[in-house]
């Protein structure tokens, strides 16, 4: 099997060879640690580790990056407003105004780079105008600056891959969220339903008809909703306040996705996610990530409560994976061998893997991965 072959077998419930080798990715802490601990300077953490493993790496053809854009155009200006008490005061370029160390710049905030904690002082979205003059108009589908020029060449190289393509939506929650702030958008779920409403079916066609272009060209491989709607204990809003707001939204991505011939609708979110994992099976989510344990998701319990109705990935315990040594084998043994033996499972670390695993640990954790996984 090739790469893309295995993911897709792995994750519906199918045959593969062998289960995919993906352990979980470090950030920019991380890898300053691994290049203290044994990762050489300037060297490929991934290739590092198979090499530390004695795996030899498949040939596969180059990847293909779409080069779609689903954020913005034009985006808000990147600009430090303040600096005080060892802190910028940023505007991002979401619009929002942030707090963040001075250890960082603004440019952390343009992705997860690094384990970064913001304080929010504003969303740019505070009522009905602001939304119309400050950000509806930002989100044209067929601006000339979201495709490529060269898209159709693109698409081309990608039906002939042999390796992945999935990418990242914002889901209704997470889009609203940044537009609003969280505080805000809760109060227009209770003060101001219909302006929510609307702001999720603005979002719910603009990701349709950027879409459209795709999976007209392109069978993708997953497409994963970036939702972020959960807590250590319960979700940030009630099941009943998600069927109400977000669930059209998904319903219309799922089945526009899978009838555009793409087999995965994947959500990743943090936290507790319990009590949502019904409402995805039922508009059709197939994969839950990363399946954060200190958040009290179990995944054997999952599938013992679920069934084959959802694949996982993630799901093993960066705590764990911390401490090193039996802490490793007894969280790896707990995890993986229940739901390899089912399938519809891809595992790794419950997160971005944070700083204090050590390479040494990371590499031992992966060996034993790359053995119950059919690659040692």
């Amino acid at each position: 099997m090739n790469p893309r072959e295995r993911f897709r077998a792995a994750l519906l419930f199918g045959k593969p060879d062998k289960v995919p080798l993906l352990p979980g990715l470090p950030r920019e802490s991380t890898l300053a640690a691994w290049r203290q601990q044994g990762l050489a300077e300037g060297a490929d953490y991934y290739h590092a580790l198979l090499a530390a493993l004695g795996i030899q790496p498949e040939k596969t053809k180059p990847l293909v990056d779409l080069g779609v854009s689903f954020r913005m155009i034009p985006t808000f200006e990147e600009k430090v407003l303040e600096h005080r008490g060892g802190h910028y005061v940023v505007q991002d370029w979401m619009g929002n105004v942030t707090e963040i160390s001075d250890r960082y710049d603004y440019t952390y905030i343009r992705s997860a780079k690094d384990f970064v904690t913001r304080k929010w002082h504003s969303a740019p979205v505070q009522n009905r105008r602001d939304w119309e003059e400050k950000i509806k108009w930002r989100y044209d589908p067929r601006h000339p600056q979201r495709f490529p020029p060269d898209f159709a060449a693109r698409s081309q190289a990608a039906r002939e891959r042999d390796t992945v393509i999935e990418f990242q939506i914002p889901g209704p929650w997470w889009q609203m969220r940044e537009w609003c702030g969280l505080e805000g958008l809760c109060f227009l779920m209770i003060e101001q339903p219909e302006f929510v409403q609307e702001m999720v079916a603005f979002w719910t066609e603009f990701i349709l008809q950027t879409l459209q272009p795709i999976l007209a060209r392109v069978e993708l491989d997953n497409i994963v909703v970036a939702e972020d709607i959960a807590y250590k204990i319960h979700s940030m809003i009630s099941p009943a306040m998600v069927r109400r707001f977000l669930m059209p939204a998904y319903e219309a991505w799922v089945a526009a996705i899978k009838a555009g011939g793409c087999p995965l609708v994947s959500v990743d979110s943090d936290g507790y996610i319990a009590e949502l994992i019904p409402l995805w099976i039922e508009v059709g989510f197939n994969c839950c990530e990363p399946m954060e344990v200190a958040a009290g998701n179990d995944i054997v319990a999952y599938r013992r409560q679920f069934g084959r109705k959802i694949a996982y990935a993630g799901g093993i315990d960066k705590r764990a994976l911390a401490a090193g040594g039996e802490a490793i084998r007894k969280e790896v043994l707990r995890v993986v061998p229940p739901l390899l033996a089912d399938g519809g499972f891809i595992p790794g670390c419950d997160h971005g893997v944070p700083p204090d695993i050590s390479w040494p640990n990371f590499v031992a954790y992966t060996r034993l991965l790359a053995e119950l996984t059919g690659w040692l």
